[in-house]
């Protein structure tokens, strides 16, 4: 995937994919944030393919992002999540039938 966005679309790269939810027959529209795609990047090798391979294969098998690791909302937005993979924190935004994936960052050391 190119890290220029298509014209027309600013700073968003897109795909949309038919992906079960609540109801097996929703259309979900997914999108990648610029930023996003730098962060991944941005990812030592071995990270980035196990990032690559879930959000832009495994996540269109998942039911409900309630059962992603460590899925929880940012803030009080209802609208900014978060969740981890591989070390990593993943956030997204969900606005009704549009998930759309915002950074990829290392999960800090507490």
């Amino acid at each position: 995937m190119s890290s220029n966005p298509p014209p027309g679309q600013g700073g968003v790269l897109s795909t949309t994919k038919a992906t079960p939810t609540k109801s097996a027959n929703a259309n979900v529209e997914v999108l990648y944030e610029r930023s996003f795609i730098l962060d991944l990047k941005q990812l030592p090798p071995v990270v980035r393919q196990q990032v690559q391979e879930f959000v832009f294969s495994d996540f269109f098998q998942t039911n409900h992002l309630q059962f992603l690791p460590d899925f929880r909302q940012m803030g009080n937005s209802g609208i900014f999540y978060r969740f981890t993979l591989a070390e990593q924190l993943i956030s997204i935004e969900v606005t009704g039938q549009i998930i759309k994936f915002l950074r990829v960052l290392p999960k800090p050391n507490v």
